[in-house]
């Protein structure tokens, strides 16, 4: 399935919402931008848009929740690597409390994955966080901290966003 994206204002991106009500986008928003976020096949809902593939997905994204993204750099060669290491995964997440959707998308264009995780709230995710299953699904990377994966392009970072409820 395919994944679109595009920032702007919450405003600007809850107009766009509005304007195709059929394309379930749904708007996130974090302290300093917006975020519209469409899963599916229409390509004209975004006029500038970052497309992305889904590799893997598990639940139901809904328009209510708190959503992190992580942004890992990938090596054109250690793209099977990172693919097959999420999609090989143990799958602890989907039983934590307040856990709603995951998504593993490959981008069209540049080298950037996101992770993208939705919860229920923050307090969902920073439990997760400090969870034992957490701890064992990271094990691996920590025991690696100094040294990055061979799959790796650069330094991953974290965005994190709460959804918006419009009309």
């Amino acid at each position: 399935m395919k994944v679109l994206m595009t920032s702007g204002t919450v405003d600007y991106l809850l107009k766009i919402k509005q304007k195709y009500p059929e394309a379930n986008i749904q708007v996130m928003q974090n302290v300093t931008s917006g975020l519209a976020y469409y899963e599916g096949n229409n390509d004209e809902v975004f006029e500038e848009e970052r497309i992305y593939e889904t590799v893997d997905m598990v639940g139901e994204m809904q328009d209510e929740g708190f959503v992190v993204m992580n942004h890992i750099p990938v090596t054109d060669e250690g793209r099977p690597i990172f693919e097959d290491r999420f999609k090989n995964r143990s799958g602890k997440i989907e039983d934590m409390p307040g856990f709603q959707a995951l998504r593993i998308l490959r981008p069209e264009q540049r080298n950037t994955y996101i992770v993208l995780s939705q919860w229920a709230d923050e307090d969902s995710f920073i439990s997760w966080k400090n969870s034992l299953s957490f701890k064992e699904a990271h094990k691996q990377q920590d025991a690696k901290k100094q040294e990055k994966p061979s799959y790796s392009a650069g330094d991953s970072y974290v965005t994190q966003y709460h959804m918006v409820v419009g009309e």
